[in-house]
């Protein structure tokens, strides 16, 4: 149990970034659908030709009847149902017995007449006047008699009123002439329309309706490329899609499973590979680290929304605000390659033509970072916009014309779906404050806002320590030609630079560029109460930096443009008074730290060099670039870049660049000769 405590406690920060992108790869797997994707999209092919390889049938399946055929099969069956007669003894039998009586004074010979003429009119059937009608030119029904039904005519039965004469004709004058005078139980019909059987048989019939109409063999061509997707054609398709979804086995759910998550896992690794090489620096930030992870989540997240809800195209989503997103809070490289990952994850278990959207949806990405690529307003999300929705709409175009050598599948619905996708790309804006916000993060539009000089801050700088606002400025300028050269953020670095020594600002007289008036009040203290003064600048603006509430990057460059260096000057200073005492350095050393990043260690030197070069008495090329050697040289020496990824190539490349900025400032030329 120690051991695994140990582990834990000396590689924690290595296992927390494990357990973010374990947990990132569980997200996007678990919201994964699990089942195969057919993988044509089949919304808009009837009437168009098929602009695949020929399709063939992977296994044997039933092709499906349209809805349209269902229903009107239905109807059909409902409209031309026999209609189902029964043939009722019961009431043949009331009725004679009724006669009988009726005829029971007359002689035996008439009533046994009129019974028999009454029997055979009824063995022929005799039907309601008000009965349904048959079906068919013939006027057929199904007559069930006993328990086998049987084809007949309708007309052929007699009604009420042929049947009394059927019966009269059947008779001699004497049985004939008390029919007519003595009958008054009117003839029943015995053919009776039977609608709870006519009802059975209807609903039976429904109930026994093939789904399918025939078969496709494993191996048989579906479709040829270039066929037209006829109705035909296009039911086969829809029978195969389903078929798919149908055929699905727990078995197989589980490799699916397994497949996404190497998959996925892969793309997750790439990114993590890319970060370790690439971005060490973000990769050893965790909430960078999250913030990218994250961003990576929510936007494969969102491509599941068609799938959820059946109104929302795919092609509306805005893919592209991944990129701008994280192009304003990292550099270029690092928002293409998260921007290409994700989406090929989302493309994994997509349906319809792959290749398309993930051509389509990596060039608009790439043009979006593009038209942000030094984003200095906030117009450019605008510009953006446009560039992202003309790549859409011309990609969109190419390909169908690649693919079927036709502008006929252009549909307008595609349009207004990419239009919707490139306008709903201006919430990167509110987003990317909010992720500011959350994360402690500086995008490069707040870095413009910072960099204002009409800001509050160095407005009272500028007014209370115009010496010290001027050498910021003269920093800056510097810093930003450095890293410019060897590679960062000139935003960040020059707004730093502008903010570093708001601190003198409380008291500007103790520091020499404020001096205007000659006096110099260090005159009147010892040289530690002058060290602590000049050290206490660092303190006093951090304290206004927190107190105007700037950005933790900008509060850094105050922190560390000192590093943990001393005030060479009072501790020369008093080491020459007082040879014979020890001298305490900590008494006269900044508190740090040192610088840890390339923009801090640039403006540590900027503003070494900077301050040192108003101090010479000669201002020609040899000067200043013994000057520049020996400022960043010492600080060197003193480890003050130790933290700082930065090599002694670009601290060549920065000596360069203060050289020849310093002789352009202080106006230095060559000597003609005389």
């Amino acid at each position: 149990m120690n051991r695994i405590f140990t582990f834990i406690r000396d590689r924690h920060a290595l296992l927390y970034k494990g357990f973010l992108f374990v947990v990132s790869l569980a997200l996007i797997v678990y919201l994964y659908p699990t089942e195969f994707k057919f993988r044509y999209d089949l919304s808009h092919l009837k009437g168009h030709p098929w602009s695949h390889e020929n399709l063939i049938a992977p296994f044997d399946f039933a092709i499906k009847k349209s809805a349209e055929d269902f229903a009107n099969e239905k109807k059909d069956i409902q409209n031309n149902s026999m209609p189902f007669f029964r043939f009722d003894t019961a009431v043949v039998n009331q009725n004679e017995q009724l006669l009988s009586k009726q005829f029971s004074e007359i002689s035996p010979e008439e009533r046994r007449q009129i019974l028999t003429a009454v029997d055979k009119v009824y063995s022929h059937g005799i039907r309601a006047l008000n009965n349904a009608v048959g079906k068919g030119p013939q006027d057929i029904v199904l007559v069930v008699k006993g328990n086998i039904a049987e084809e007949h005519q309708l007309s052929a039965y007699a009604d009420p009123s042929r049947a009394d004469s059927m019966i009269v004709l059947k008779l001699d004058a004497g049985a004939k002439k008390a029919w007519v005078e003595k009958v008054y139980t009117p003839i029943s019909a015995n053919v009776i329309f039977d609608s709870s059987l006519t009802n059975k048989s209807v609903r039976q019939a429904l109930e026994n309706i093939s789904p399918s109409r025939g078969a496709l063999t494993k191996g048989q061509i579906i479709v040829s490329r270039g066929e037209i997707v006829d109705d035909e054609i296009y039911q086969k398709l829809i029978s195969l899609q389903e078929e798919y979804q149908l055929q699905q086995q727990v078995g197989s759910n589980w490799m699916v499973l397994l497949a996404q998550i190497i998959l996925v896992g892969f793309c997750l690794f790439i990114l993590f590979q890319f970060l370790r090489l690439f971005r060490r620096e973000t990769l050893g930030n965790d909430a960078r680290l999250l913030f990218i992870l994250l961003m990576v989540v929510l936007t494969v997240c969102m491509s599941y929304f068609p799938a959820l809800i059946e109104t929302v195209p795919l092609l509306a989503l805005p893919f592209c605000i991944l990129p701008i997103i994280m192009r304003a809070f990292f550099d270029t490289r690092l928002a293409l390659f998260a921007h290409l990952l994700t989406i090929i994850m989302i493309t994994i278990n997509m349906p319809g033509d792959r290749f398309s959207f993930l051509l389509i949806q990596v060039l608009a990405g790439i043009t979006a970072i593009f038209s942000i690529a030094n984003m200095r307003n906030r117009a450019q999300l605008f510009i953006s916009v446009v560039a992202i929705l003309s790549v859409y709409l011309v990609l969109h175009v190419a390909l169908i014309v690649v693919i079927e050598g036709e502008l006929d599948s252009v549909r307008t619905a595609d349009f207004i779906n990419y239009g919707i996708s490139a306008v709903l790309v201006l919430l990167a804006y509110p987003l990317i404050f909010l992720f500011e916000k959350m994360f402690g993060f500086v995008s490069d539009v707040t870095l413009l806002e910072l960099a204002d000089t009409n800001n509050p801050l160095l407005r009272e700088l500028a007014e209370k320590a115009p010496g010290t606002f001027q050498h910021s400025m003269q920093v800056a300028n510097l810093a930003e030609e450095a890293i410019r050269k060897i590679g960062g953020s000139t935003l960040l670095i020059r707004a730093g630079a502008l903010y570093h020594d708001i601190g003198k600002g409380v008291m500007p007289v103790y520091f020499i560029e404020n001096q205007a008036t000659g006096i110099n009040p260090h005159d009147e203290l010892t040289f530690e109460e002058s060290a602590s003064i000049i050290i206490s600048h660092v303190i006093r603006g951090i304290e206004k930096a927190k107190e105007a509430k700037l950005p933790d990057q900008i509060i850094d460059f105050i922190r560390t443009h000192h590093g943990t260096t001393n005030t060479a000057y009072f501790l020369t200073l008093y080491k020459q008074n007082n040879p014979e005492k020890l001298v305490d350095d900590e008494l006269f050393r900044y508190p740090g730290p040192v610088p840890y990043s390339k923009e801090t260690a640039v403006l540590m030197m900027a503003d070494a060099v900077e301050a040192s070069s108003r101090s010479l008495q000669k201002y020609d090329s040899e000067s200043i670039d013994g000057l520049v050697e020996y400022m960043i040289d010492h600080q060197v020496e003193q480890h003050q870049f130790d933290n700082a990824d930065i090599t002694l190539k670009d601290i060549t490349a920065i000596k360069k660049i203060f050289k020849k900025k310093l002789r352009s400032i202080y106006h230095v030329r060559v000597e003609y000769p005389k």
